[in-house]
């Protein structure tokens, strides 16, 4: 799968948008550049993805450089970002490939990108990403996965290496039955650790929250199918509560998933690659930055409080 696909997808779904995308360049770790042009404001936007060492902790991620603004002299400063891929590099004269997986994390990040490169807020603590609430910070990027699950796109992507055939639907269908492979469990998992870490930072002291562990153990009796071994003792490595940022804000996860598959719904429902569909995501959503609440936002671009269906019917629950 190409990064000229991945543009093409990127310039059908928001048809409203014109743009090129550059060659490779012989530079350092098979730099792209790729620059778009939004031709209602002549405004160049513009993100490099580049391959990265393997030796490097992540392996992608999205770094913004600039954000769009109105500087004190009345010029607008318009945004940069890089997206840093660690795909796998060429082997003798064989091509790179990306996996599907490197494939749903690259749609992921760059709608992160799209995020922060489309906004129309002039204040610049108020634009791209800047302030977006923690439980819909995520809901760009995880909406831009769902395109990498929908075969109409995985189809015009893919290709295989040697003979050039397009991805088959019997295929696509057992990867998507593998992901959803007891995907009701892993839901009940994230509501497992999702309560733990809202019920010890809570203050309510009926749930004996200076114990931890029994706090752990009482959310396992409620939403727990399979029972933890004894020695279990998953909360003293829960890193992403205690060291990663995420403390009283893991249901974020869940919560932007059902914000995104209900947002990415709206396109089933009215076309995948509908241009209104795509300009009213980007003028009620990604153009707002954090200007007005991500709920009102939500709200403004399917004009209801969101649904939990749309995200059962995609993990295949429903």
């Amino acid at each position: 799968m190409g990064e000229k696909g991945i543009f093409l997808e990127y310039r059908v779904d928001f048809s409203f948008i014109g743009g090129q995308l550059g060659n490779f360049l012989p530079v350092k770790q098979h730099l792209a550049l790729i620059c778009l042009q939004k031709a209602a404001q002549n405004t160049q936007k513009r993100c490099f993805p580049a391959a990265g060492r393997a030796e490097e902790r992540h392996k992608f991620i999205f770094v913004n450089i600039k954000v769009n603004c109105v500087l004190p002299d009345g010029s607008v400063r318009t945004p940069v970002a890089f997206l840093v891929c660690n795909f796998s590099h060429p082997v003798g004269d064989k091509p790179a490939l990306l996996t599907h997986d490197d494939v749903t994390t690259l749609f992921h990040e760059f709608g992160h990108g799209l995020h922060h490169m489309l906004s129309r807020v002039p204040q610049a603590q108020l634009s791209g990403i800047n302030g977006v609430e923690w439980d819909a910070v995520e809901m760009p990027s995880q909406f831009m996965e769902n395109w990498a699950w929908n075969y109409d796109t995985l189809k015009t992507l893919s290709s295989h290496v040697d003979t050039g055939e397009v991805l088959p639907k019997d295929l696509f269908d057992k990867m998507l039955a593998a992901k959803n492979f007891q995907s009701g469990m892993f839901c009940l998992r994230q509501l497992e650790f999702a309560l733990f870490d809202l019920r010890i930072h809570d203050d309510d002291k009926s749930d004996h929250a200076e114990d931890f562990e029994k706090v752990l153990d009482n959310v396992r009796k409620e939403v727990a199918v399979v029972p933890a071994a004894e020695y279990s003792r998953f909360a003293q490595s829960f890193a992403h509560i205690f060291a990663g940022g995420y403390s009283a804000g893991y249901y974020s996860y869940k919560w932007a998933e059902v914000l995104s598959a209900d947002a990415f719904s709206a396109f089933e429902e009215e076309g995948l690659f509908n241009p209104a569909t795509g300009k009213r995501w980007v003028d009620e959503v990604l153009s707002r930055g954090s200007s007005r609440d991500a709920i009102e936002n939500f709200r403004a671009f399917r004009g209801r409080d969101p649904s939990i269906e749309p995200l059962l019917r995609h993990s295949g629950i429903l």
